[in-house]
């Protein structure tokens, strides 16, 4: 039980659906889709429980729950797949190429292998796109600048501290507030990351938090997206229930779940991402009055993102939305319902708050968790949809908005053809030599001939997009609210 501080701003969640795949087999699976048969699968109130009697619901939450298990027993496997392919790369790269390590290793010369705590350490989000400088054509000012900065911090919350301090205040020329590892109470341990920087230029004093996203060998990260459990609240609507509980929502006792305005903090207490992210923005905003900050994130961080600026209005705190200059999410999956989307686009709009939501091509996390007249996850406010040649565009939801269609199969699978060769043919004709893909983002793309929209969630085309990507308006129009 977390320790909170009674408000009359606490925020109770009185509704809730939540999947218990742990406590089920797979047998009590098909038991819920063929008999209803839910005791051991599903926590909900009675009410909700009618929901379940249409079987197209409960196919949803069959597969939700499938996935879920699925992920669970190859999560030992997928970690350790994970630490051998990034060890190796980061071997290759120290050693300055696969054929430079095999002659050290012939030589006798030994092996020193990866610290993954030093500053020379990439994770495969680096590995897959080697680029870690901002563009030197986009400055303070250029219309792209907000969305690459936002970008790059994206990409960059992936790495450890020692590679993101480096970055930032050697690179980047900016300082480093801190990087941060909050507790999680879907995963039930630290797992939550992020970090701050801080901008200070004649122009204006910028602050950037920074959500690390859903790590491609991190099965609870791949569980979180697809898990449709969520909880109520009243009169703002239904959110998604794990992407709540990394941000930090609190449990009071065995059944009940909120948002406290106040927790106790402390050296000797866990720290939660929405509150001691909110504690330190309030410190630096009281210094200087005129600083802004940007929320910003990629996949489950992008998730985050929107996430906190949504308990930051729930919370009415008026001082800090006055300061939040935009959310910026980059292959964001769907948070909320329908109710909780029109809430948000009201008060984004009354707050002057803008939300950009960048979707690339066939990226199949934004197409999750499913949408349609069924299940209650729905995406809110436009989505700034870029094609495989980056050319942008306001739409009000993304093409093939839920992946899973065989009216899109085939062009899915020619547009992840093209993207492989397109990397082998723009970067030496139009785009010039930093748009040079790696042999690994290569065999990514391969891979992502078998699972389309798969490798269209890497980093490489959000990069690419922010820096060549043109949209028909400007993004400092104000339309995107």
């Amino acid at each position: 039980m977390s320790n909170y501080i009674s408000s009359s701003k606490d925020l109770i969640c009185k509704d809730y659906l939540l999947l218990r795949p742990e406590k089920a087999t797979f047998y009590d699976l098909l038991r819920l889709l063929v008999y209803n048969e839910k005791r051991k699968l599903i926590d909900c109130p009675l009410e909700f429980q009618q929901d379940l009697r249409e079987f197209n619901y409960r196919w949803l939450v069959f597969i939700s729950a499938l996935l879920l298990k699925l992920f669970g027993l190859v999560k030992t496997p997928m970690a350790y797949i994970g630490y051998l392919i990034e060890t190796v790369l980061n071997l290759i790269t120290d050693y300055g190429g696969l054929l430079n390590l095999l002659l050290n290793f012939i030589k006798g010369n030994g092996v020193v292998m990866p610290n993954k705590s030093s500053e020379k350490y990439r994770s495969i989000m680096t590995l897959l796109d080697n680029r870690v400088d901002l563009d030197p054509t986009i400055q303070q000012g250029h219309v792209n600048y907000k969305a690459s900065l936002a970008w790059m911090a994206s990409k960059l919350s992936y790495e450890n501290s020692a590679f993101t301090k480096n970055v930032v205040e050697n690179h980047w020329k900016m300082k480093l507030i801190d990087t941060y590892s909050f507790r999680n109470d879907f995963q039930r341990d630290d797992s939550t990351h992020a970090f701050m920087l801080r901008n200070v230029s004649k122009e204006k004093d910028l602050i950037v938090v920074a959500f690390r996203g859903t790590n491609p060998f991190d099965a609870d990260d791949w569980r979180a997206d697809i898990d449709i459990s969520w909880y109520g609240l009243s009169k703002v609507g239904r959110v998604h229930g794990g992407f709540m509980k990394a941000l930090g929502l609190q449990t009071y006792d065995e059944d009940v779940v909120g948002w406290p305005n106040e927790i106790e903090m402390g050296n000797e207490k866990p720290q939660y991402a929405y509150y001691t992210i909110r504690h330190v923005l309030k410190n630096i905003l009281k210094e200087n009055k005129n600083a802004k900050f940007l929320l910003v994130g990629h996949s489950l961080g992008g998730a985050l993102a929107i996430l906190f600026a949504s308990v930051l209005i729930l919370h009415e705190e008026k001082e800090l939305l006055d300061q939040l200059e935009g959310v910026y999410t980059f292959g964001q999956p769907r948070v909320g319902d329908e109710e909780f989307g029109d809430f948000m686009k009201k008060k984004l709009k009354a707050y002057n708050v803008d939300y950009y939501r960048y979707v690339y091509c066939n990226d199949m996390v934004p197409r999750l968790p499913y949408d349609d007249k069924t299940l209650l996850f729905k995406h809110f406010g436009p989505s700034l949809y870029y094609d495989s040649c980056y050319k942008g565009k306001e739409l009000e939801e993304e093409p093939n908005k839920n992946y899973f269609s065989l009216w899109w199969v085939i062009p899915k699978y020619v547009n992840a053809g093209w993207e492989l060769l397109r990397g082998f043919i723009f970067p030496y004709t139009i785009w010039g030599p930093d748009y040079k893909e790696s042999w690994f983002e290569r065999l990514f793309r391969v891979f992502g001939l078998v699972v389309p929209g798969l490798s269209a969630h890497g980093p490489q085309d959000y990069t690419n997009l922010t820096r060549l990507g043109r949209l028909s308006l400007p993004l400092d129009d104000k339309r995107f609210n």
